[in-house]
């Protein structure tokens, strides 16, 4: 069950968790890339550890943050360092924002996070474009839905697989159409094979992620659009 927290100036708000679902935590980076630089949304996952013989201690893990936010820098606290697979994560989404940004027109984010996926506002509530590094030595695209309900989730799923044929002639590909087990929100996706490991792959990985991501604005847009009226 979420507990929430607000701060004292209103300007950010907070959700505790042992767990985050994946509905809020899209939810959350919406609301990060709506508002503006003076209101922040975080979510922090609780943690229990425990060493040798030692009394339970609780962990704070941010899983949510705003993509402007950097930890202040203090003599009193320790900065902390992400790991190395984490900041090719970040460096990889830095250079692929960017492109989408300054070239295409696509985004008006600014940083990359040292995580394995990105989500990208669509201009309409309850659906985003990600970019993903999945388990497998998988990457992927996806048009992820979710308005807060499932059977509205699974009705605009629905409502694009009735223009399949039409959608992966268009796009040029088979198409992934996945009710997510286990979660509300459903997905369109595409995949290939790549790791943030392979260095010599990344290049080719951003221009695929970029394509389709472009491919996926155009494609499922408008049609998103008509669904809702």
């Amino acid at each position: 069950m979420l507990t929430y927290a607000a701060g004292f100036d209103a300007s950010f708000v907070i959700w505790v968790a042992e767990t985050i679902r994946e509905e809020h935590r899209q939810a959350l980076d919406w609301l990060n890339h709506r508002t503006d630089n003076q209101t922040q949304f975080f979510a922090v996952v609780v943690e229990v550890i425990k060493i040798d013989d030692s009394k339970p201690a609780f962990n704070l893990k941010p899983v949510v943050f705003p993509n402007e936010w950097q930890k202040s820098k203090s003599a009193n606290k320790s900065v902390q360092k992400t790991s190395a697979k984490s900041e090719k994560y970040r460096e990889y989404f830095q250079g692929l924002i960017n492109e989408l940004r300054d070239d295409h027109k696509f985004t008006s984010a600014k940083a990359g996070q040292p995580q394995n996926w990105y989500s990208f506002a669509s201009g309409i509530s309850g659906i985003n474009y990600g970019a993903n590094f999945c388990q497998g030595n998988k990457v992927r695209t996806e048009l992820y839905i979710d308005f807060g309900n499932a059977e509205q989730n699974e009705s605009c799923l629905s409502y694009l697989l009735e223009s399949r044929d039409g959608i992966e002639s268009e796009f040029g590909n088979v198409l992934s159409w996945e009710p997510i087990e286990g979660k509300r929100a459903t997905r369109v996706a595409v995949y290939r094979d790549g790791s943030i490991l392979d260095e010599s792959d990344l290049s080719d990985i951003k221009l695929w992620h970029i394509n389709n991501l472009i491919k996926f604005k155009h494609l499922f847009g408008k049609r998103i659009r008509q669904h809702l009226k």
